[in-house]
Protein backbone atom coordinates (compact mmCIF):
# COMPACT_ATOMS: atom_id res chain seq x y z
CA UNK A 1 0.00 0.00 0.00
CA UNK A 2 1.10 3.27 -0.92
CA UNK A 3 2.05 5.58 1.98
CA UNK A 4 1.94 8.94 0.09
CA UNK A 5 -1.70 7.62 -0.72
CA UNK A 6 -2.87 8.08 3.32
CA UNK A 7 -2.57 12.16 3.25
CA UNK A 8 -5.35 12.21 0.42
CA UNK A 9 -8.29 13.49 2.72
CA UNK A 10 -7.42 16.90 3.89
CA UNK A 11 -5.66 17.16 7.29
CA UNK A 12 -7.74 18.95 9.84
CA UNK A 13 -6.49 18.00 12.38
CA UNK A 14 -3.05 18.82 11.37
CA UNK A 15 -4.14 22.04 10.27
CA UNK A 16 -5.42 23.39 13.62
CA UNK A 17 -2.05 22.05 15.55
CA UNK A 18 0.05 23.90 13.24
CA UNK A 19 -1.69 26.83 14.38
CA UNK A 20 0.40 26.64 17.75
CA UNK A 21 2.98 25.64 15.87
CA UNK A 22 3.44 29.28 14.34
CA UNK A 23 3.90 30.94 17.32
CA UNK A 24 6.71 28.73 18.56
CA UNK A 25 9.13 28.10 15.15
CA UNK A 26 11.36 31.21 14.19
CA UNK A 27 12.77 29.44 11.22
CA UNK A 28 15.38 31.94 8.99
CA UNK A 29 15.84 32.48 5.62
CA UNK A 30 19.44 33.13 6.00
CA UNK A 31 21.55 29.63 6.67
CA UNK A 32 23.14 29.70 10.39
CA UNK A 33 24.37 26.01 9.78
CA UNK A 34 28.04 25.78 11.06
CA UNK A 35 28.32 21.95 11.42
CA UNK A 36 30.80 20.09 9.42
CA UNK A 37 28.61 17.84 6.60
CA UNK A 38 32.21 15.64 6.52
CA UNK A 39 32.27 14.91 10.64
CA UNK A 40 31.00 11.56 11.69
CA UNK A 41 27.92 12.57 13.18
CA UNK A 42 24.30 11.17 13.93
CA UNK A 43 21.10 12.69 12.58
CA UNK A 44 17.73 11.87 12.89
CA UNK A 45 15.22 11.25 10.38
CA UNK A 46 11.53 11.01 10.87
CA UNK A 47 8.90 9.89 8.37
CA UNK A 48 5.26 9.08 8.12
CA UNK A 49 5.62 5.55 6.89
CA UNK A 50 4.18 2.57 9.07
CA UNK A 51 3.49 -0.69 6.53
CA UNK A 52 6.18 -3.00 6.68
CA UNK A 53 6.83 -2.84 3.22
CA UNK A 54 7.50 1.10 3.28
CA UNK A 55 9.48 1.14 6.19
CA UNK A 56 12.03 -1.52 4.66
CA UNK A 57 12.18 0.66 1.65
CA UNK A 58 12.28 4.01 3.52
CA UNK A 59 15.68 1.80 5.89
CA UNK A 60 16.75 0.61 1.94
CA UNK A 61 17.24 4.35 0.82
CA UNK A 62 18.55 5.26 4.16
CA UNK A 63 21.22 2.37 3.91
CA UNK A 64 22.27 3.59 0.31
CA UNK A 65 23.14 7.16 1.27
CA UNK A 66 25.04 5.94 4.58
CA UNK A 67 27.38 4.38 2.13
CA UNK A 68 27.47 6.97 -0.12
CA UNK A 69 27.87 9.29 3.09
CA UNK A 70 29.81 7.12 5.37
CA UNK A 71 30.34 9.73 8.22
CA UNK A 72 27.20 10.21 8.64
CA UNK A 73 24.81 7.86 10.26
CA UNK A 74 20.94 8.27 10.09
CA UNK A 75 18.22 7.59 12.94
CA UNK A 76 15.34 6.66 11.81
CA UNK A 77 12.08 6.57 12.85
CA UNK A 78 8.64 6.12 11.23
CA UNK A 79 5.16 6.37 11.76
CA UNK A 80 5.35 10.23 12.53
CA UNK A 81 2.11 12.24 11.83
CA UNK A 82 1.71 16.20 11.36
CA UNK A 83 0.40 16.43 15.39
CA UNK A 84 3.36 14.08 16.17
CA UNK A 85 6.11 16.16 14.19
CA UNK A 86 4.52 19.60 15.18
CA UNK A 87 4.63 18.40 19.06
CA UNK A 88 8.86 17.73 18.50
CA UNK A 89 9.54 20.96 16.79
CA UNK A 90 7.43 22.98 19.22
CA UNK A 91 9.20 21.41 22.49
CA UNK A 92 12.85 21.25 20.51
CA UNK A 93 15.52 19.93 22.51
CA UNK A 94 18.13 17.49 21.64
CA UNK A 95 15.82 14.45 21.11
CA UNK A 96 14.03 15.62 18.25
CA UNK A 97 14.33 15.48 14.83
CA UNK A 98 16.87 16.79 11.98
CA UNK A 99 15.27 15.81 8.66
CA UNK A 100 11.08 16.00 8.66
CA UNK A 101 8.75 14.59 6.46
CA UNK A 102 4.57 15.31 5.56
CA UNK A 103 2.51 13.89 3.45
CA UNK A 104 0.54 16.98 3.79
CA UNK A 105 1.40 19.14 1.02
CA UNK A 106 -1.83 21.58 1.75
CA UNK A 107 -0.28 22.61 4.61
CA UNK A 108 3.01 23.63 3.08
CA UNK A 109 1.90 27.30 3.49
CA UNK A 110 2.03 26.62 7.42
CA UNK A 111 5.73 25.07 7.39
CA UNK A 112 6.90 27.91 5.26
CA UNK A 113 5.41 30.56 7.11
CA UNK A 114 5.61 29.83 10.48
CA UNK A 115 9.41 28.43 10.08
CA UNK A 116 8.05 25.06 11.13
CA UNK A 117 10.42 24.00 8.39
CA UNK A 118 13.45 25.74 7.96
CA UNK A 119 14.27 27.58 4.74
CA UNK A 120 15.95 25.72 2.09
CA UNK A 121 17.30 27.78 -0.14
CA UNK A 122 21.14 28.56 1.25
CA UNK A 123 21.70 25.02 1.34
CA UNK A 124 19.96 24.72 -2.52
CA UNK A 125 22.24 28.00 -3.98
CA UNK A 126 25.34 26.31 -1.76
CA UNK A 127 25.07 23.05 -3.86
CA UNK A 128 24.37 25.29 -7.07
CA UNK A 129 21.40 22.70 -7.77
CA UNK A 130 18.95 24.40 -10.70
CA UNK A 131 15.75 23.01 -8.98
CA UNK A 132 13.45 23.75 -12.78
CA UNK A 133 16.04 21.62 -14.54
CA UNK A 134 15.39 18.67 -12.05
CA UNK A 135 11.67 19.09 -10.63
CA UNK A 136 8.26 18.97 -12.44
CA UNK A 137 7.39 22.56 -11.92
CA UNK A 138 4.30 21.34 -10.06
CA UNK A 139 6.32 20.21 -7.48
CA UNK A 140 8.35 22.38 -6.82
CA UNK A 141 5.08 25.06 -6.60
CA UNK A 142 3.98 22.58 -4.21
CA UNK A 143 6.87 22.63 -1.79
CA UNK A 144 7.16 26.31 -1.23
CA UNK A 145 4.88 29.55 -0.37
CA UNK A 146 4.97 33.05 -1.44
CA UNK A 147 8.90 32.64 -2.70
CA UNK A 148 9.91 30.48 0.74
CA UNK A 149 10.91 26.91 -0.21
CA UNK A 150 10.76 24.99 3.05
CA UNK A 151 10.97 21.71 1.35
CA UNK A 152 11.42 19.57 -1.61
CA UNK A 153 9.28 16.95 -3.05
CA UNK A 154 10.27 12.98 -2.45
CA UNK A 155 8.04 11.38 -4.79
CA UNK A 156 4.47 12.47 -5.59
CA UNK A 157 0.91 10.93 -6.33
CA UNK A 158 -0.73 11.61 -9.82
CA UNK A 159 -4.62 11.28 -9.73
CA UNK A 160 -6.30 9.76 -12.64
CA UNK A 161 -8.96 7.84 -14.05
CA UNK A 162 -9.07 4.02 -13.56
CA UNK A 163 -11.58 1.69 -15.96
CA UNK A 164 -13.12 -1.35 -16.13
CA UNK A 165 -11.74 -2.57 -19.58
CA UNK A 166 -14.31 -5.47 -19.37
CA UNK A 167 -17.06 -3.26 -18.19
CA UNK A 168 -15.87 -0.93 -21.63
CA UNK A 169 -16.10 -3.64 -24.26
CA UNK A 170 -19.24 -4.95 -22.66
CA UNK A 171 -20.82 -1.89 -23.04
CA UNK A 172 -19.80 -1.27 -26.65
CA UNK A 173 -17.55 1.62 -25.58
CA UNK A 174 -14.06 1.98 -27.53
CA UNK A 175 -12.27 4.64 -25.19
CA UNK A 176 -11.88 6.44 -22.07
CA UNK A 177 -13.67 9.80 -21.50
CA UNK A 178 -11.43 13.22 -22.40
CA UNK A 179 -13.92 15.38 -21.37
CA UNK A 180 -16.41 15.78 -18.44
CA UNK A 181 -19.48 15.39 -20.41
CA UNK A 182 -18.41 12.31 -22.34
CA UNK A 183 -17.76 11.25 -17.94
CA UNK A 184 -21.37 11.69 -17.82
CA UNK A 185 -22.61 9.80 -21.17
CA UNK A 186 -20.53 6.48 -20.71
CA UNK A 187 -20.75 6.60 -16.84
CA UNK A 188 -24.96 6.20 -17.70
CA UNK A 189 -23.96 3.40 -20.06
CA UNK A 190 -22.09 1.49 -17.51
CA UNK A 191 -25.03 1.99 -14.67
CA UNK A 192 -26.95 -1.59 -14.35
CA UNK A 193 -29.65 -0.02 -11.59
CA UNK A 194 -31.18 -3.31 -9.47
CA UNK A 195 -34.28 -1.64 -7.96
CA UNK A 196 -33.54 0.56 -5.33
CA UNK A 197 -30.00 0.01 -5.33
CA UNK A 198 -27.50 -1.24 -8.60
CA UNK A 199 -25.47 -4.19 -9.94
CA UNK A 200 -22.54 -1.81 -11.43
CA UNK A 201 -22.52 1.88 -11.17
CA UNK A 202 -20.98 3.54 -13.99
CA UNK A 203 -19.13 6.65 -11.22
CA UNK A 204 -19.50 7.70 -8.33
CA UNK A 205 -19.62 11.27 -8.28
CA UNK A 206 -20.82 11.97 -4.67
CA UNK A 207 -18.32 13.75 -2.56
CA UNK A 208 -18.17 11.74 0.34
CA UNK A 209 -17.00 9.37 -2.69
CA UNK A 210 -13.66 7.73 -2.60
CA UNK A 211 -11.31 10.70 -3.36
CA UNK A 212 -13.92 12.50 -5.49
CA UNK A 213 -13.04 16.12 -3.54
CA UNK A 214 -12.91 18.82 -4.80
CA UNK A 215 -9.89 19.53 -5.27
CA UNK A 216 -9.42 16.64 -7.35
CA UNK A 217 -12.33 18.07 -9.44
CA UNK A 218 -11.34 21.18 -9.94
CA UNK A 219 -7.65 20.20 -11.06
CA UNK A 220 -9.48 19.25 -14.25
CA UNK A 221 -10.68 22.84 -14.84
CA UNK A 222 -8.66 26.34 -15.78
CA UNK A 223 -9.32 27.64 -12.65
CA UNK A 224 -7.93 30.93 -9.95
CA UNK A 225 -8.67 29.99 -6.26
CA UNK A 226 -7.07 33.46 -5.38
CA UNK A 227 -7.38 36.85 -6.85
CA UNK A 228 -3.78 38.85 -7.03
CA UNK A 229 -5.05 40.47 -3.43
CA UNK A 230 -5.68 37.14 -2.21
CA UNK A 231 -9.51 36.91 -2.15
CA UNK A 232 -10.85 33.95 -2.54
CA UNK A 233 -12.73 33.91 -6.32
CA UNK A 234 -14.93 30.63 -5.99
CA UNK A 235 -18.17 32.63 -6.43
CA UNK A 236 -16.17 34.59 -9.47
CA UNK A 237 -13.97 32.34 -11.00
CA UNK A 238 -16.55 30.69 -13.26
CA UNK A 239 -14.85 27.52 -13.44
CA UNK A 240 -16.30 26.19 -9.89
CA UNK A 241 -20.04 26.74 -10.58
CA UNK A 242 -19.55 24.79 -13.94
CA UNK A 243 -18.03 21.79 -11.64
CA UNK A 244 -20.61 21.70 -9.18
CA UNK A 245 -23.30 21.95 -12.09
CA UNK A 246 -21.80 19.01 -13.29
CA UNK A 247 -21.05 16.83 -10.46
CA UNK A 248 -25.02 17.92 -8.61
CA UNK A 249 -26.58 17.06 -12.52
CA UNK A 250 -24.64 13.71 -12.86
CA UNK A 251 -25.58 12.51 -9.29
CA UNK A 252 -29.17 13.22 -10.57
CA UNK A 253 -28.49 11.29 -13.81
CA UNK A 254 -27.22 8.66 -11.93
CA UNK A 255 -30.29 8.07 -9.71
CA UNK A 256 -30.36 10.71 -6.99
CA UNK A 257 -27.90 11.69 -3.72
CA UNK A 258 -30.18 9.67 -1.68
CA UNK A 259 -29.78 6.38 -3.85
CA UNK A 260 -25.53 6.92 -4.50
CA UNK A 261 -25.26 7.60 -0.85
CA UNK A 262 -27.01 4.44 0.11
CA UNK A 263 -24.90 2.30 -2.19
CA UNK A 264 -22.48 3.74 -0.70
CA UNK A 265 -22.48 2.88 2.19
CA UNK A 266 -22.03 -0.85 0.87
CA UNK A 267 -18.57 -0.37 -0.72
CA UNK A 268 -15.47 -1.85 1.47
CA UNK A 269 -12.49 -0.25 2.69
CA UNK A 270 -10.83 2.32 0.46
CA UNK A 271 -7.46 0.67 1.34
CA UNK A 272 -8.52 -2.71 1.47
CA UNK A 273 -9.77 -5.84 -1.19
CA UNK A 274 -13.04 -4.85 -1.17
CA UNK A 275 -12.88 -1.16 -2.65
CA UNK A 276 -15.61 -0.57 -5.15
CA UNK A 277 -13.41 -0.45 -8.18
CA UNK A 278 -11.57 -3.74 -7.86
CA UNK A 279 -14.97 -5.85 -6.78
CA UNK A 280 -16.60 -4.65 -9.93
CA UNK A 281 -18.92 -2.52 -7.51
CA UNK A 282 -18.00 0.88 -9.77
CA UNK A 283 -16.95 0.64 -13.44
CA UNK A 284 -14.91 4.15 -13.18
CA UNK A 285 -12.33 5.72 -10.35
CA UNK A 286 -10.85 8.64 -9.78
CA UNK A 287 -7.75 7.54 -7.63
CA UNK A 288 -3.91 7.69 -7.67
CA UNK A 289 -1.16 5.68 -9.05
CA UNK A 290 -1.49 3.10 -6.40
CA UNK A 291 -4.50 1.74 -6.71
CA UNK A 292 -2.55 -0.26 -9.66
CA UNK A 293 -1.02 -2.27 -7.51
CA UNK A 294 -3.58 -2.98 -4.67
CA UNK A 295 -6.09 -3.74 -7.74
CA UNK A 296 -3.05 -5.96 -8.43
CA UNK A 297 -3.05 -7.41 -5.08
CA UNK A 298 -6.39 -7.99 -4.52
CA UNK A 299 -6.61 -10.26 -7.42
CA UNK A 300 -9.33 -8.34 -9.24
CA UNK A 301 -11.08 -10.27 -11.94
CA UNK A 302 -11.05 -7.99 -14.54
CA UNK A 303 -8.28 -5.91 -16.86
CA UNK A 304 -7.95 -2.28 -15.56
CA UNK A 305 -7.43 0.34 -17.66
CA UNK A 306 -6.15 3.88 -16.81
CA UNK A 307 -6.57 7.40 -18.74
CA UNK A 308 -5.84 10.99 -17.42
CA UNK A 309 -8.91 12.52 -15.95
CA UNK A 310 -11.38 14.01 -18.10
CA UNK A 311 -11.23 18.27 -18.63
CA UNK A 312 -13.85 20.76 -18.86
CA UNK A 313 -15.55 20.41 -22.64
CA UNK A 314 -13.97 23.91 -23.53
CA UNK A 315 -10.35 22.70 -22.36
CA UNK A 316 -10.04 19.51 -24.24
CA UNK A 317 -6.44 20.77 -25.11
CA UNK A 318 -5.23 20.35 -21.58
CA UNK A 319 -6.09 16.67 -22.34
CA UNK A 320 -3.66 14.87 -20.05
CA UNK A 321 -3.34 16.65 -17.14
CA UNK A 322 -4.24 15.95 -13.44
CA UNK A 323 -4.13 16.36 -9.80
CA UNK A 324 -0.64 16.05 -8.15
CA UNK A 325 0.36 16.07 -4.36
CA UNK A 326 3.30 13.76 -2.55
CA UNK A 327 5.30 13.96 0.23
CA UNK A 328 7.54 16.64 1.22
CA UNK A 329 11.01 16.48 2.88
CA UNK A 330 12.60 19.36 4.82
CA UNK A 331 15.13 20.40 8.09
CA UNK A 332 13.90 21.19 11.31
CA UNK A 333 14.94 24.93 12.18
CA UNK A 334 15.80 23.24 15.76
CA UNK A 335 18.89 21.12 14.41
CA UNK A 336 22.19 21.63 15.17
CA UNK A 337 22.70 19.62 12.17
CA UNK A 338 21.71 21.35 9.59
CA UNK A 339 24.48 20.61 7.09
CA UNK A 340 24.36 16.85 7.26
CA UNK A 341 21.17 16.99 7.36
CA UNK A 342 20.79 18.78 3.79
CA UNK A 343 22.90 15.85 2.88
CA UNK A 344 20.31 13.58 3.62
CA UNK A 345 17.36 15.72 1.77
CA UNK A 346 19.38 16.67 -1.17
CA UNK A 347 20.00 12.88 -1.65
CA UNK A 348 16.86 11.52 -1.15
CA UNK A 349 15.02 14.03 -3.41
CA UNK A 350 17.18 14.69 -6.37
CA UNK A 351 20.12 11.73 -6.85
CA UNK A 352 18.46 9.68 -9.09
CA UNK A 353 19.17 6.50 -8.44
CA UNK A 354 17.89 7.21 -4.99
CA UNK A 355 14.59 8.50 -6.14
CA UNK A 356 13.84 5.72 -9.16
CA UNK A 357 14.85 2.91 -6.14
CA UNK A 358 12.15 4.33 -3.41
CA UNK A 359 9.35 4.77 -6.13
CA UNK A 360 10.28 1.02 -7.51
CA UNK A 361 10.18 -0.44 -3.49
CA UNK A 362 6.17 1.71 -2.76
CA UNK A 363 4.94 2.13 -6.34
CA UNK A 364 4.60 5.89 -6.56
CA UNK A 365 5.69 8.04 -9.08
CA UNK A 366 9.18 9.76 -9.05
CA UNK A 367 9.77 13.45 -8.35
CA UNK A 368 12.51 14.42 -10.51
CA UNK A 369 13.24 14.29 -14.27
CA UNK A 370 15.78 11.73 -14.84
CA UNK A 371 14.26 9.31 -12.32
CA UNK A 372 10.70 9.52 -14.54
CA UNK A 373 12.16 8.64 -17.97
CA UNK A 374 15.24 6.20 -16.32
CA UNK A 375 15.31 3.04 -17.54
CA UNK A 376 15.92 1.31 -14.02
CA UNK A 377 12.13 2.22 -13.60
CA UNK A 378 10.33 -0.71 -13.40
CA UNK A 379 6.38 -0.23 -13.90
CA UNK A 380 3.70 -1.74 -15.82
CA UNK A 381 1.95 -0.12 -18.69
CA UNK A 382 -1.02 1.07 -17.33
CA UNK A 383 1.44 3.08 -14.71
CA UNK A 384 2.96 5.09 -17.67
CA UNK A 385 -0.27 7.13 -17.56
CA UNK A 386 0.54 8.72 -14.26
CA UNK A 387 4.07 8.94 -14.98
CA UNK A 388 2.64 11.34 -17.75
CA UNK A 389 0.65 13.33 -15.72
CA UNK A 390 2.93 14.19 -13.26
CA UNK A 391 5.52 15.33 -16.45
CA UNK A 392 2.38 17.70 -17.53
CA UNK A 393 3.02 21.07 -18.26
CA UNK A 394 -0.68 22.07 -17.21
CA UNK A 395 -0.83 19.45 -14.64
CA UNK A 396 -1.45 20.87 -10.89
CA UNK A 397 -2.27 21.53 -7.11
CA UNK A 398 -3.95 23.89 -5.37
CA UNK A 399 -2.05 26.83 -4.32
CA UNK A 400 -0.58 26.86 -0.27
CA UNK A 401 -2.14 29.30 2.09
CA UNK A 402 -1.02 30.51 4.96
CA UNK A 403 -3.68 28.88 7.47
CA UNK A 404 -3.02 25.33 5.20
CA UNK A 405 -6.26 23.24 4.18
CA UNK A 406 -8.85 25.41 5.81
CA UNK A 407 -10.17 27.11 2.36
CA UNK A 408 -10.51 23.33 0.81
CA UNK A 409 -12.20 22.27 3.84
CA UNK A 410 -14.57 24.83 3.74
CA UNK A 411 -15.06 24.48 0.04
CA UNK A 412 -15.55 20.85 0.89
CA UNK A 413 -18.32 21.70 3.20
CA UNK A 414 -20.03 23.87 0.72
CA UNK A 415 -19.76 20.98 -1.54
CA UNK A 416 -21.63 18.51 0.66
CA UNK A 417 -24.61 20.90 1.80
CA UNK A 418 -24.86 21.75 -2.39
CA UNK A 419 -24.76 18.09 -3.62
CA UNK A 420 -27.39 16.94 -1.02
CA UNK A 421 -30.13 20.03 -1.74
CA UNK A 422 -29.59 21.68 1.68
CA UNK A 423 -28.11 24.19 -0.61
CA UNK A 424 -30.36 25.40 -3.30
CA UNK A 425 -28.76 28.65 -4.43
CA UNK A 426 -25.31 27.80 -6.41
CA UNK A 427 -23.99 31.11 -6.43
CA UNK A 428 -25.66 32.78 -3.22
CA UNK A 429 -23.36 29.24 -1.54
CA UNK A 430 -19.97 30.10 -3.09
CA UNK A 431 -20.15 33.57 -2.77
CA UNK A 432 -21.18 32.71 1.35
CA UNK A 433 -18.39 30.51 1.04
CA UNK A 434 -15.82 32.84 -0.56
CA UNK A 435 -16.45 35.36 2.65
CA UNK A 436 -15.49 32.66 5.21
CA UNK A 437 -12.21 31.52 3.19
CA UNK A 438 -11.61 35.64 3.13
CA UNK A 439 -12.33 36.01 6.89
CA UNK A 440 -10.53 32.75 7.85
CA UNK A 441 -7.31 33.39 6.14
CA UNK A 442 -7.49 37.69 7.61
CA UNK A 443 -7.79 35.36 11.13
CA UNK A 444 -4.77 33.35 10.41
CA UNK A 445 -2.43 36.49 9.16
Amino acid sequence: MAGISRKVVVAVAATASLALLTSACTGSSESGASDDPNAKTTITFWHGWSAPSEVEAVQANVDRFEKEHPNIKVKVVGNINDDKLNQALRAGGSNGPDVVSSFTTSNVGKFCSSGAFLDLKPFIEKSKLDLEKIIPKPMLDYTQFEGTRCALPLLGDAYGLYYNKDAFEEAGIKAPPKTWSELAEVAKKLTKSKGDSYEQLGFMPNFHGYETVVEHYMSQWDRTYFDADGKSTVAKDPAFAEMFTFQKKLIDDLGGFSKLEKYRSTFGDEWGAKHPFQTGQVAMQLDGEWRLGMAKDAGVDFEVGTAPLPVADDEVDQYGKGFLAGTILGIAPQSDKQNAAWELVKYMTTDTDAVVAFSNAIRNVPSTFEALKSPDLKHDPEFQTFLDIAQHPKSNTPPASINGATYQTTLQDFGYQYESGKVKDLKAGLEKTARQIDRDIEQAK
